[in-house]
């Protein structure tokens, strides 16, 4: 059985609360019995490199294995420098996890490039016999939030294509969207992981700004027993 810790969007002095609320969660997760921890982006909000050298301070360096991408709201140069390549890959006795970079230059939307998508037909090539899951920034279907909706990923056809391409794949982890949301994909089990910094809310919920940051932060955890993808939202109570 893995066990995966799925954090998102930590907008790193995005708030006055972005700090708190990201420790607090790391806090949490510290006391769990995990075997990975997957952040799929957004970890710093205006991609300065002091917020990724707080980030930094909070995500790594920990006793287990953690995994990052970067979102729309980070910059790869910064973010190689203090936190990591773009495109990432933890390989576990149980499964392989490959992160890869969605992210475009000064634009909300995202986009797989042709050398990303190549390198991730590559990871998931390698191990074809062990389970596999994929993760990016940004959802590749609408969630019924045009807000997010609007900027998601696109050409999913893309990434669809490398998916099918490797029955191993169990599973697709994305963010962007602030809010748990569980569905399929490319045959595969889809997971948007609930954000740290707020909670987006959905159009029959509110007419208004959809952001909500009084609500706690959230994560997705993972179960995984090589064949069925188990996943439950959990908030964190900050103290």
């Amino acid at each position: 059985m893995a066990t995966i810790a799925h954090i998102s969007d930590l907008h790193i002095g995005g708030s006055a609360a972005s700090v708190d609320r990201a420790r607090g969660v790391m806090r949490h997760l510290a006391t769990l019995r995990l075997d990975a921890v997957v952040v799929t982006g957004d970890i710093a909000d205006h991609a300065l490199v002091e917020e990724y050298e707080i980030a930094a301070g909070l995500l790594l360096g920990g006793d287990v294995p953690l995994i990052v991408c970067p979102g729309n709201h980070d910059a790869v140069p910064p973010f190689e420098k203090l936190i990591g390549p773009a495109n990432q890959v933890l390989r576990l006795d149980e499964v392989t996890i490959a992160l890869a970079d969605s992210s475009v230059p000064g634009e909300p939307h995202g986009h797989l490039a042709d050398e990303t998508l190549a390198w991730l037909d590559e990871i998931l090539a390698e191990r074809p016999g062990v389970p596999a899951f994929v993760g990016l920034h940004h959802q590749p279907i609408d969630l019924g939030i045009p807000y997010v909706d609007r900027i998601r990923l696109t050409a999913p056809e893309r990434l669809e294509a490398v998916v099918r391409r490797h029955p191993n794949v169990a599973g697709v982890f994305v963010g962007h969207a602030h809010t748990g949301v569980s569905s399929t994909f490319a045959g595969v089990p889809l997971v948007v992981a609930p954000g740290v910094i707020s909670t987006c809310l959905t159009h029959v919920e509110t007419d208004g700004f959809p952001l909500d940051y009084d609500l706690p932060p959230a994560f997705a955890l993972h179960f995984f027993d090589g064949e069925r993808l188990v996943t439950h939202f959990r908030p964190v109570i900050l103290k």
